[in-house]
């Protein structure tokens, strides 16, 4: 499905999540390890400004330290900050200690739960679970498959064969031969979806390599060697903008002439757009994810309102490339975007 399709699907979605990611980042200028647990609380009314409504438990699979999952959460402490919402942020990248997180929110009673799906078949039952017991659930980021079926809300994200295939698409279009994809992770569904629409819309399969995401050297030296062992690569696309710096350095120690492209903005990526070390990035929005996430649970809780009309709402793809990144450097600085 081409991005034109794409948005003519989700035009009115683009439209909510615009306005409600505006009134988040005024509010937020105003005011790769190992599994990583926070329960620091975001508490609502910025600081007191507002009465806490209800608590809500957001559950990740990000890892510390990673600047794409800071944007997600500084979206989910926005609108926790506008609604008075006292938030409760945690994360594991390993999906058993995920869904152990999942239970131990329903123990403590919150009054909603946020949560990604990267492995539904660790994380559907708990999920099931968190619904059965009367605590309403949406999903963002990971899930998007599975979501409807497990009873969640609403989903917020992006459709990751959608962005495959137009990721694929633009490859094809800039003459791509023989394209690396790169995985951070094994055993995320997303991931490898992404892969799987590159595949689609380039009209040939890509090759897959697998790294350590906890581990930026050893990464780096995984896509050095590859690419010194198979100078016929002529495109690395990562699935991360923490990785495609690291293929950027790679390509470098590797002697190779391969171009770099990516999912996922952050500042550093503009940086790498703007001097031309990174061809382009693919923009799902985090900070519109963490946002949504937990404004729709207020919404939900206060109005009886569901977001999406029983359809996903697509906060990408987008492409960040020469030709619009300074238009979003500043907000990639803010880290929101």
């Amino acid at each position: 499905m081409s991005l034109l399709t794409m948005g003519r699907r989700g035009g009115r979605a683009t439209a909510l999540v615009s306005a409600l990611v505006l009134a988040g980042s005024l509010a937020a200028c105003s005011s790769t390890g190992g599994a990583q647990q926070d329960d620091t609380a975001a508490q609502g009314g910025g600081g007191g400004d507002k009465p806490t409504t209800m608590k809500v438990a957001m559950i990740t699979h990000g890892a510390a330290g990673d600047t794409f999952w800071d944007t997600i959460r500084k979206g989910a402490e926005a609108a926790a900050a506008n609604d008075g919402v006292d938030l409760q942020y945690s994360s594991d990248g390993d999906a058993n200690n995920q869904a152990t997180l999942i239970q131990n929110a329903i123990d403590a009673k919150v009054d909603a739960i946020a949560v990604t799906s990267p492995n539904t078949g660790a994380l559907g039952a708990p999920i099931q679970a968190a619904i059965a017991a009367g605590i309403p659930v949406t999903m963002f980021n990971a899930g998007a498959n599975d979501w409807k079926t497990l009873g969640a809300l609403s989903y917020f994200g992006q459709d990751e064969a959608i962005a495959g295939e137009a990721a694929g698409e633009r490859l094809k279009s800039e003459g791509a031969q023989k394209v690396l994809c790169v995985i951070q992770a094994q055993g995320q569904s997303q991931l490898e979806a992404r892969c799987d629409g590159v595949s689609k819309g380039l009209g040939t399969d890509v090759e897959r390599l697998y790294i350590n995401g906890t581990d930026l050297p050893q990464s780096q030296s995984t896509i050095s060697s590859k690419l010194q062992q198979d100078p016929s690569i002529d495109h690395v696309i990562t699935l991360g903008g923490q990785f495609a710096l690291a293929a950027v350095q790679a390509k470098g120690d590797a002697g190779s002439q391969t171009k770099v492209v990516t999912f996922d903005n952050s500042a550093d990526v503009v940086k790498a757009i703007q001097s031309g070390d990174v061809g382009w990035a693919i923009d799902q929005q985090p900070y519109a994810q963490g946002y949504l996430a937990v404004d729709s649970l207020w919404m939900n809780k206060n109005a009886g309102i569901v977001l999406g009309g029983g359809q996903p709402v697509l906060t990408g793809p987008a492409f960040v490339d020469s030709t619009n990144v300074d238009a979003t450097a500043d907000f990639a600085a803010q880290g929101l975007r």
